[in-house]
């Protein structure tokens, strides 16, 4: 697999980072760009070190320290960019709360020919395996719950999510780099739904990440887990149903009534998460909120998709 570029987006949180760098030493990739949300640039004093060591190998490593927190989406917005000016051939996402496993780069290159877009498979904080609802149910906007657990030899997927996914630049330059408007939630699942409109994604039951954040959490069937959350990713999980609107609108996927509907189940959905895990009446507003600025958003008629407006920059020179 040629010029792969691992890109990582980090925000105030270098004990995790620290855990993910040293991951990173032992695969091979082309170019390794790491995206700082924080403007003071706190995990400068890990990349530095990281920079030297890797250079010395014949890596190179980009850090790239944002003005201000752009959040998730817009940090993967800006790693993206960067990489693909570089001339990056494939885009390897990954939050700073995960730790790569030996030799996942080599597992992953077994599928380029497969699909421009592969998931790999990933392992929770202790170890046990990550379940992730690969298909998304169009009409309604949300994660399909029932998604086979098992993914051998391999399942189509239409939706993708940051932590670990492998874009190739061909598909980049079809559907753009990703929406920084979404700032976090939805935004990878969108990016996976806009590439299931040219390709077909894969997901694959190769394990190549772990996560190291312990979540609080309710074990349900099988693998399945309910994850608590924070308020700010509370506004966001319902505002930024307002972009989901937007793009499956561009397809001919929008149903006022389904989507609708799906709005709802999501909303009854983390009413569950604020009883049952978070237990806190405050959480409740930012979820209101959110659901009133998404439907400013779907209003709004000047909107277009993220790729019109980086037109120029996906151009092949």
């Amino acid at each position: 697999m040629k010029k792969v570029a691992i890109v990582v987006t980090t925000y105030k949180r270098n004990g995790l980072l620290k855990k993910l760098l040293e991951s990173i030493k032992t695969e091979k990739p082309w170019k390794v760009v790491l995206v700082d949300n924080d403007p003071e640039g706190g995990a400068e004093s890990l990349a530095l070190p990281f920079k030297k060591e890797m250079e010395e190998k014949g890596i190179q490593v980009s850090y790239l320290r944002q003005k201000e927190n752009t959040g998730g989406a817009g940090g993967f917005y800006a790693g993206v960019k960067f990489a693909y000016k570089l001339g990056a051939e494939w885009f390897w996402l990954m939050d700073d709360d995960v730790v790569v496993l030996p030799g996942a780069l080599e597992k992953l290159s077994k599928w380029e020919k497969t699909s421009p877009m592969v998931q790999g498979s990933r392992l929770n904080s202790d170890g046990t395996p990550f379940y992730w609802q690969y298909r998304f149910i169009v009409p309604l906007a949300v994660p399909n719950p029932f998604a086979a657990k098992d993914c051998r030899p391999f399942k189509f997927a239409n939706t993708c999510c940051f932590e670990g996914v492998l874009v190739k630049r061909s598909l980049v330059r079809r559907i753009g780099f990703p929406d920084p408007r979404f700032f976090i939630y939805w935004d990878d699942t969108t990016y996976g739904y806009l590439a299931s409109k040219f390709c077909r994604p894969i997901v694959v039951p190769d394990l190549i990440l772990q996560r190291t954040r312990s979540i609080s959490n309710l074990k349900l069937k099988g693998n399945r887990r309910l994850n608590s959350t924070s308020d700010l990713n509370r506004y966001y999980i319902m505002r930024n149903r307002g972009f989901m609107m937007r793009y499956l609108s561009l397809f001919g996927d929008f149903d006022p009534l389904l989507f609708g509907l799906g709005t709802f189940f999501t909303f009854l959905k983390e009413l569950v998460r604020v009883a049952v895990l978070d237990r806190r009446l405050k959480a409740l507003p930012p979820l209101a909120k959110g659901w009133v600025d998404s439907r400013k958003i779907m209003k709004n008629g000047s909107w277009r998709p993220a790729r019109e407006e980086q037109k120029e920059d996906l151009e092949e020179r």
